[in-house]
């Protein structure tokens, strides 16, 4: 009786273990990521607290508007593990190319690059915009790849000029800081560039930097409506 009792852990972990190894991709549960802020307002206490998610909405809403669609479906697909680079680009390429952004992103789960993606797609390159392009050329990771269509996207709407955008390139300024910075610059008329260095410096925060320039997280979907009718007035819709 001992002896078979003794035998029971060692079974159950060798059929627990047959269990998982016959588990296909498909039935495996998807990667869920948080997307989830405890802390959305100004502390002056602790005045870096909710920066995190100042940056993250501001990117959502941006992302939202320039593409027409709801900013909840963008936060669902970062919880079900898509990241926000992969947005970027497979919107952008769709908004190109005629495509389903569904359909590119489906396309990219089964391929290693995107690089691959649109090869197989057989795209012409050049309608994607020259800095996508290049970069789609050098074999950028999807990192260089999304900050490359942020750019192209600030630009063409005449957000920021080439010198900012290569000025926050080269300070290291990530698609959510060059995002928020616009913002504020456009409220402020204060460079981007040095908005950027002045949070990375210590000097300041962005939840500081959005109260000065009276900017009310609640509202930064009409801030960045306000900010894109404003940036071209009358042009024709790049989307």
């Amino acid at each position: 009786m001992k002896g078979r009792i003794s035998r029971i852990p060692l079974f159950v972990g060798v059929l627990l273990s047959a269990t998982f190894a016959l588990l296909s991709p498909a039935q495996a549960i998807p990667t869920i990521t948080c997307h989830c802020f405890t802390d959305r307002s100004f502390d002056p206490v602790k005045p870096a607290l909710a920066d995190p998610y100042f940056l993250a909405m501001t990117q959502n809403t941006l992302f939202a508007q320039l593409f027409k669609v709801d900013k909840k479906s963008v936060v669902m697909k970062k919880q079900q593990g898509v990241s926000s680079d992969d947005l970027w680009i497979a919107h952008w390429v769709a908004s190109r190319s005629g495509q389903r952004p569904e359909s590119l992103l489906q396309a990219k789960n089964d391929k290693v690059t995107w690089q691959e993606v649109l090869a197989s797609s057989r795209f012409q390159s050049h309608i994607f915009g020259a800095g996508f392009t290049g970069a789609l050329q050098s074999k950028a990771n999807g990192a260089l790849l999304a900050a490359a269509v942020v750019e192209e996207l600030l630009r063409t709407y005449r957000l920021l000029s080439d010198d900012e955008l290569a000025a926050l390139r080269q300070a290291g300024a990530d698609n959510q800081e060059k995002i928020l910075a616009t913002v504020i610059f456009s409220k402020t008329r204060k460079p981007a560039s040095q908005i950027y260095r002045e949070v990375k410096a210590g000097t300041t925060t962005w939840g500081r930097l959005l109260q000065q320039a009276k900017i009310e997280p609640k509202n930064m979907a009409l801030e960045v409506s306000g900010m894109l009718a404003a940036s071209s007035p009358g042009r024709k819709e790049l989307l």
